[in-house]
């Protein structure tokens, strides 16, 4: 089940907010919230969902003792790492081992046969993200199981994230209040992310495709340019969408998450397009892997690029996202060695077209997990098969207001808008905008009703996840 789905707009997460809000107390909308989690979760795939049980359990049972200081507490904490680890390696990445052990001892050894549980990486880091600091002493365990399972389990960001940290709503998990302002506030950011997933995300995914997985011996430059361009729009409203999406749920039911994307397409390094993309997984690397391994101060450039060899992996069991992490790393230590002290030199625009040219490479590398079409794109982006091809501006033509206007927002036009309305409406002009806002979320949700009845391609990226 994902959010952009009929089923999961008219009857499950309706059905959920009334069960939630008929609720008189948090323990019985703490069960609410556990029991649609899994029905969630188990909608796909329900053998899975013993796992996801198993780890919570386990994790739950022994993080008690990561309170006590001393000896003890590290050897808990690094079992329960080192089985929280074990468990995403075995089901992420024995299929690529295997593979890699075939193709180097000439051997026939079978992978096993498993099929990837959704979500697994996202759930995994929040687990010992909170086992790190209850042995740090910034949050205290939970004694509750249900309360740490519905933290685990919370469908909003279970199987795309953003990766939420215990200690940004242990008060909410405990004892938390739902105001008219946060469900309204919830339901418009819900509706916002919807729309970027029908119709951006799925429109870009579908254009993307028509260049990017057919022959690319016959692709011409600007077929290769279009196509890549495409694939940018997609991954960034689909993964900001789901962020959105979650966010908007989170406040629905009385949890604040953190902001996850931070318009990163008007980056004006690499450095910073990595502040704004994913601010959930880049701080995890940052507060449980770069800092202890000792960030800027001590092995640097090594810090650097282990935290990317890690990142590069976290996103698929694959070579293409290992050389999407090197090559990351490699522009990273570019910039923090001499290229970011000279683009704060230059105007913004020189670090923005960086940032850009850069970014289309890296979602080049991490597009196509076929090295071999990896460098068959490459080598038509470089006019291998000639540099125009016609149908590529008749397809932009026809396309052309959609695309400026998805890439007009890709800055931050929304966040302008509400700051020149907080700047000049009086209390009444907002109360009078109310009704304004309520048609337009509701004029977005048949917009996206009567595109998702009559679409084909509505592709969930995360599933490597």
């Amino acid at each position: 089940m994902v959010f952009s789905n009929l089923f999961f707009l008219y009857v499950f997460l309706p059905l959920n907010i009334i069960l939630y809000f008929l609720a008189k107390s948090n323990s019985t909308r703490n069960v609410i919230m556990v029991a649609f989690s899994l029905v969630f979760y188990a909608w796909g795939e329900p053998v899975w969902v013993l796992l996801l049980l198993f780890t919570a359990f386990v994790n739950w049972f022994f993080s008690g003792l990561l309170e006590s200081p001393g000896r003890r507490s590290k050897i808990v904490l690094t079992l329960l790492v080192a089985l929280d680890l074990s468990l995403l390696g075995l089901f992420k990445y024995s299929g690529f081992l295997y593979e890699n052990l075939n193709a180097l001892l000439g051997t026939s050894f079978e992978a096993p046969g498993f099929t990837l549980p959704i979500g697994i990486s996202f759930y995994s880091f929040q687990i010992i993200s909170y086992l790190v600091d209850v042995r740090r002493g910034d949050v205290k365990a939970q004694r509750s199981f249900l309360k740490f399972l519905m933290y685990v389990t919370m469908y909003h960001q279970l199987v795309a994230g953003p990766i939420v940290r215990y200690s940004w709503i242990a008060d909410e998990v405990d004892g938390r209040k739902v105001d008219i302002g946060d469900i309204w506030g919830g339901f418009c950011r819900f509706f916002v992310g919807l729309t970027k997933k029908v119709v951006v995300a799925n429109a870009a995914g579908a254009l993307a495709g028509q260049y990017l997985d057919g022959d690319l011996s016959r692709l011409a430059a600007s077929g290769a340019l279009v196509g890549i361009l495409m694939y940018s729009i997609q991954i960034y409203y689909d993964f900001s969408a789901y962020s959105d999406m979650a966010i908007g749920m989170g406040r629905i039911f009385g949890f604040h998450y953190n902001e996850n994307f931070n318009y990163p397409y008007i980056s004006t390094s690499v450095t910073d397009f990595w502040r704004r993309w994913h601010i959930s997984l880049s701080t995890f690397f940052r507060d449980y892997v770069y800092i202890p391994l000792g960030g800027k101060y001590r092995h640097q450039l090594r810090n650097i690029c282990i935290v990317w060899l890690l990142t590069g992996l976290w996103h698929g069991a694959s070579w293409n996202f290992v050389l999407w992490g090197a090559y990351y790393g490699a522009l990273l230590i570019l910039e923090k060695t001499f290229l970011l002290s000279l683009l704060n030199r230059l105007p913004r625009w020189v670090g923005r077209v960086w940032s850009w040219l850069a970014v289309l490479v890296g979602w080049s590398i991490f597009y196509f997990t076929d090295t071999a079409r990896l460098g068959a794109f490459f080598r038509a982006l470089l006019g291998a098969s000639g540099w125009s091809d016609p149908a590529v501006w008749v397809t932009l033509q026809n396309n052309i207001l959609w695309l400026a206007l998805s890439l007009a927002f890709c800055a931050p036009i929304l966040p302008a808008i509400h700051r020149w309305l907080d700047d000049h409406l009086t209390d009444v002009g907002r109360c009078r905008l109310v009704p304004l806002q309520a048609a337009g979320c509701l004029a977005l949700l048949l917009l996206c009703t009567a595109l998702l009845v009559g679409q084909s391609y509505n592709p969930f990226l995360y599933f490597r996840f």
